[in-house]
C-alpha cells in the first residue's frame, strides 16, 4: 500500500501562483515548490518575481515568471500563452492576487472604492479562471484554489467592498465545483483570517488596533503566510482528491467562537461571567 504522505507529492505537476511576488502567494509558491511542483509565479512587480522564482529554482524545481495585472484580461491571456509555450499549461491554479482597498464606512465608500475592490478581488479571478481554468476543463482534469477570507464568512465593518468581493468568491467557488466536477476539475476555496502581511501591517501595526483583533481569535496569535502552504497542498494534490466545493478555513478559530473576546477571556481564565 502506497504511503499516504505520497498524496502530498506535488511531482509532475505545475502550478500558477497569481499575487506570488509577495506574501501569502510568496509563500504559497515556495510552498508547492518543496513539495515537489514546478511554478510559474504571476504579479506585477518583475523584480520581485525573479526572487521568488530564484526561490523555487533552489529547491530544484522549474520557475516561470509571467508579469501581469490580472485585472486586465488581454493581459491575462497574453500570460497564458506565455506559459504554454515555455512552461506548460498548469495543472493547479491559486488565485491569490487581491487586496484590501479604502477602508471606511459604508456611506463614505464611492463608487471608484468599489470598483477598484472588485476588479482586484473578483474580475481578476474570473479572468484567470476563464482563461486556464478552460484548458483544465479541456484537459480533463486539474485543481483550483481560490484564496478567500474569513471577511467572507460574516460581516466586517469598514471594509463592505472587500467582505463583499471575498463572499462572492466563494459563491463563485461553488459555482464553479459544480460546474466543472464533471470534468474532473476541482475547485476549493482556502480561507484564512488575519495573517501579518505588508497589506494587513496598516491595520495591525496600532498596537490598540492589533489587540482589540486578536482578542477575537480563540489560539491568541495572529497567522503567518507560511501558515497557509500545507492547506495549499493538500488542496492542489491527490490528497483532497474527492474535495471540492469546499472551503478549508484557516483562523486561528475565529470564526468557529460564538460569543465575543468578553468571553473569551473569561474562558481563557478558566471563569465565566457573573
Amino acid at each position: 500500500m502506497p504511503s499516504p504522505l505520497d498524496l502530498f507529492d506535488l511531482k509532475g505537476k505545475t502550478a500558477l501562483v497569481t499575487g506570488a511576488s509577495r506574501g501569502i502567494g510568496r509563500a504559497i509558491a515556495v510552498g508547492l515548490a518543496a513539495a515537489g511542483a514546478d511554478v510559474a509565479v504571476l504579479a506585477r512587480s518583475t523584480t520581485a518575481l525573479e526572487e521568488v522564482a530564484g526561490e523555487v529554482e533552489d529547491l530544484g524545481r522549474r520557475a516561470l515568471v509571467l508579469t501581469c495585472d490580472v485585472t486586465d484580461g488581454e493581459q491575462v491571456r497574453a500570460a497564458a500563452a506565455t506559459a504554454r509555450a515555455g512552461f506548460g499549461d498548469p495543472d493547479v491554479l491559486v488565485n491569490n492576487a487581491g487586496g484590501i482597498g479604502h477602508a471606511g464606512p459604508f456611506l463614505d465608500l464611492d463608487l471608484a472604492d468599489w470598483t477598484h475592490v472588485l476588479r482586484l478581488n473578483l474580475e481578476s479571478v474570473v479572468h484567470v479562471c476563464q482563461v486556464f481554468g478552460r484548458r483544465l476543463v479541456e484537459r480533463g482534469g486539474g485543481s483550483v484554489v481560490n484564496v478567500s477570507s474569513i471577511a467572507g464568512l460574516a460581516g466586517t465593518p469598514m471594509l463592505a467592498h472587500y467582505a463583499v468581493t471575498k463572499a462572492a468568491l466563494i459563491s463563485l467557488t461553488r459555482t464553479l465545483a459544480a460546474e466543472w466536477a464533471p470534468a474532473g476539475v476541482r475547485v476549493n476555496a482556502l480561507v484564512p483570517g488575519w495573517v501579518r502581511t505588508d497589506l494587513t501591517e496598516a491595520f495591525l501595526a496600532d498596537p490598540d488596533a492589533a489587540a482589540g483583533l486578536l482578542a477575537a481569535v480563540p489560539s491568541g496569535a495572529f497567522g503567518s503566510p507560511e501558515d497557509v502552504v500545507g492547506a495549499v497542498v493538500y488542496l492542489a494534490g491527490d490528497a483532497s482528491r474527492s474535495v471540492t466545493g469546499g472551503c478549508l478555513v484557516a483562523d486561528g478559530g475565529t470564526t468557529c467562537f460564538v460569543g465575543g473576546p468578553q468571553m473569551l477571556g473569561f474562558l481563557r481564565h478558566g471563569r465565566t461571567p457573573a
